[in-house]
Parts: C-alpha cells; sequence; structure tokens
C-alpha cells in the first residue's frame, strides 16, 4: 500500500499536477525522519544527519521534478540509496581530511617551533611603500629585482641613460628604505 502511495506523490511531483506542493510536503513529511535517522547512525551526529536529511530531499525532489527516478513507485529505495551515496562521499572525504591534516600535523608543528620571520611582515609594507613610488621608479625596481635586469637593459627599455637609471634607482631604493624602516612616504 506505501508503494502506491510513494508512487502517487511521486508522479505528482514529476508531472508539476496543482497539488505538486502538498505532494512535496508530503514526501518531505514521510522521508526526513527515516534520512535523518540514517545520517544519526552513519554520520554520528545530529547536525550532520540534519544537513545529510536536507541534502538527500533537495536531490530527490530534483530528480523527481526532472523526471530523472526510473521507477517512482519504488520511490522509497531511491530516497534511502541517495541517502547512503551522500552519507558515504561525505565520509571518504572526512577521512581524506583527516588523512591530509595527520600527513601535515608533523609539518605544522615544526614550523610553529619557528619565530615569525620580521621579513614577512614587512613585505606587506613593502607592497604599500612600492605603491606610493612614481611610475618610472617602480618599473625600474621592478626590471631589477623581478626580472634581473641590469642597468644598461633598463635604460633602453625605458629610454634612459644607464647613469640616470642608477640615480633613479639609488632614490627609490632610498625611498624604500626609509618607508618600509617607519619612516614617511
Amino acid at each position: 500500500m506505501r508503494t502506491n502511495e510513494d508512487g502517487a506523490i511521486a508522479s505528482a511531483v514529476t508531472k508539476g499536477a496543482d497539488d505538486a506542493l502538498h505532494a512535496e510536503s508530503e514526501l518531505c513529511r514521510r522521508f526526513v525522519p527515516r534520512v535523518f535517522a540514517y545520517g544519526l547512525r552513519h554520520l554520528g551526529n545530529r547536525a550532520d544527519a540534519a544537513d545529510l536529511a536536507q541534502a538527500v530531499m533537495c536531490i530527490v525532489l530534483e530528480k523527481l521534478r526532472a523526471d530523472e527516478v526510473a521507477e517512482p513507485a519504488r520511490l522509497a529505495s531511491f530516497v534511502l540509496g541517495t541517502a547512503r551515496n551522500v552519507a558515504r562521499a561525505w565520509s571518504r572525504g572526512e577521512a581524506r581530511r583527516r588523512e591530509i591534516l595527520g600527513q601535515a600535523a608533523p609539518l605544522l608543528e615544526e614550523l610553529s617551533r619557528y619565530e615569525l620571520d620580521t621579513r614577512v611582515l614587512e613585505g606587506a609594507r613593502l607592497v604599500e611603500c612600492m605603491a606610493a613610488l612614481g611610475a618610472r621608479e617602480q618599473a625600474i625596481v621592478m626590471l631589477t629585482f623581478f626580472a634581473d635586469r641590469d642597468g644598461t637593459e633598463i635604460a633602453e627599455e625605458l629610454g634612459m641613460t644607464p647613469g640616470n637609471v642608477r640615480v633613479a634607482r639609488h632614490r627609490a631604493l632610498a625611498s624604500l628604505r626609509e618607508c618600509v624602516g617607519g619612516g614617511v612616504t
């Protein structure tokens, strides 16, 4: 008897009948407690079980609305099979997360022994100070330290003399030193 009722509810949802909203509510009323109980048993806590029930019902309703449930009369099997598959996927994901954390724990512990290198903190300040430089000075500093170009190559690229590049680089670096060191920008 229950199978026929499940099939009728599934058909009402699939066909978008006038009472589809009522059918969806009935479907949830029937299956949320079952999926929640399954979640409690296999996932171990109420929050995860509630999340499982919500996720499963969303999947089931989407599949019914799209007419992708092969045997609507066996709706209970479809719902509980979906619950099993989602719970397994979540458990595998959690197991992988624990494995990764287990592998990373010794590394994190080792890293925590080192004092924070102040150069990391100064890096953020350096970005601010670079932004305060003029465009030409920024280009010279970037080409010097990041593109590893010498003064002659920079001069050719920017249309300057090598001597002018050296003077501009010297002034830009002095400005950066003062800025990073806490001086006025």
